[in-house]
């Protein structure tokens, strides 16, 4: 697990610990350069396995080589500049009168520029070490670091756990067991809409928003009627394309979210520091990422066990989404097998979807050419293209401070 120090680490445990018999795991490294952080961390996830009864052994390491020598799968949840970095992409943007937000819009944008080099250093030395290991990225943003492993020629899947999240939370208000509910999820990564929930093969999607649409709405913080005009639930993330105006008010308004995580992840440190302590704190659920393990585990036993079966994932196009290149990188339900995934049958796209789809798509190949070649002229084109921004003044002044702001982690500027 690359960024193994993470204060989300102890989730991640927590349900391998849980699920061993899904994913028999038998050795966990623990990557980070932060050995401080390593040791806190560490120290709690082998309390948590031992807890559980769980035989395998957990390490940690600053030293990348070394941690992902002989790994069967690599985890990557990186944050690089940490959660300085993540404030700043959370509140520059917002002088602008634009969306400040770690995956979209131009913060989206600087992440991924500080991300995907590494993404794709880490990847080339996992290639060289282990050729047949799957890489499995939980870094944001997950579409475009996604798309730069796979034009690279890396065996990788993203994951994000949006698509588990409204199954497990759809399952909830049906009163079944998650398993029961297929959802019919497809878009972009943070782009997404469920466009039905299928039990035993019957869509109950209408029954659920004329049941619990005020709970759906509320949850999602969108306008009830929106659901009920759309006859879908989109992703928490349209938010910020339905209400563009709405929530930037909102965002200005109050700290960033990142000054609120970085104050969970000192209190949460402190308390894996306490050696009595041997499960996740109660805590770290306002952390973020709810299910993320058993969506990890469920995708990693699926690449390493051969199951084809069925799983929500970011992976190729490759004619899946006819207006799409086959390079795009789109999170359906594929198949997912010793091979990899492959995309299932996609119904034809309303254009209300297939248009801002298309949208997104094209600036993320921009995005992923600026994070490749560096260059301002490709970061302004990459602002211009988004239709959170789309004006040359906001995307001349969004690209002057965001290489201000990111200079350190830009090898070109």
């Amino acid at each position: 697990m690359v960024g193994g120090g993470s204060t989300y680490t102890p989730e991640l445990i927590d349900g391998f610990a849980r699920l061993r018999d899904v994913l028999p795991l038998k050795e966990l490294v623990l990557i980070d350069p932060a050995l401080d952080r390593l040791e806190k961390v560490g120290g709690l996830a082998r309390r948590i396995f031992a807890k559980q009864g769980h035989p395998g052994t957990i390490s940690w390491t600053h030293d990348l080589d070394a941690g992902i020598d002989g790994a069967d799968a690599v985890l990557l949840q990186l944050r690089i500049g940490g959660q300085d970095a993540r404030n700043q992409d959370e509140t520059w943007p917002l002088e602008c009168g634009c969306v400040g937000q770690e995956t979209t819009g131009a913060g989206g944008l600087a992440k991924a520029l500080r991300t995907v080099p590494v993404v794709l250093d880490i990847a080339e030395r996992v290639r060289r070490r282990n050729p047949d290991a799957w890489i499995v990225d939980f870094t944001n943003p997950v579409g475009i670091v996604t798309r730069a492993l796979l034009t690279h020629g890396h065996k990788a899947v993203g994951l994000c756990n949006v698509a588990i999240g409204f199954q497990r939370k759809f399952a909830k208000l049906l009163g079944l067991s998650p398993d029961q509910v297929e959802l019919e999820h497809i878009g972009l990564n943070h782009l997404t809409w469920e466009r039905s929930v299928r039990v035993a093969g019957e869509d109950v999607l209408p029954a659920l928003l004329a049941e619990h649409g005020d709970a759906i709405a509320d949850d999602l913080r969108l306008p009830r009627p929106l659901l009920d005009r759309l006859g879908t639930v989109p992703s928490y993330y349209l938010r910020y394309y339905y209400q563009h105006d709405a929530v930037v008010r909102e965002l200005r308004s109050k700290p960033s979210r990142a000054a609120e995580v970085a104050a969970i992840e000192r209190q949460l440190l402190t308390l894996y520091q306490d050696p009595a302590l041997d499960e996740k704190p109660e805590l770290l659920a306002r952390r973020g990422g709810a299910f993320y393990s058993e969506a990890a585990v469920a995708l990693t036993s699926s690449l390493l066990g051969d199951t084809g079966d069925t799983q929500i994932v970011n992976a190729l196009n490759n004619g899946t989404l006819p207006f799409l290149p086959d390079d795009a990188v789109i999170e359906v339900p594929a198949t997912v097998a010793a091979t990899g995934p492959t995309p299932l049958p996609v119904r034809p796209l309303e254009p209300l979807y297939a248009g801002l789809i298309a949208n997104v798509t094209a600036y993320e190949h921009l995005a992923l050419e600026a994070a490749l070649k560096g260059g301002r002229d490709r970061v302004f084109s990459a602002l211009l293209s988004h239709p959170l921004i789309g004006q040359i003044d906001y995307a001349d002044r969004l690209t002057d401070e965001l290489i201000a702001h990111n200079r350190e982690h830009l090898t070109w500027a």
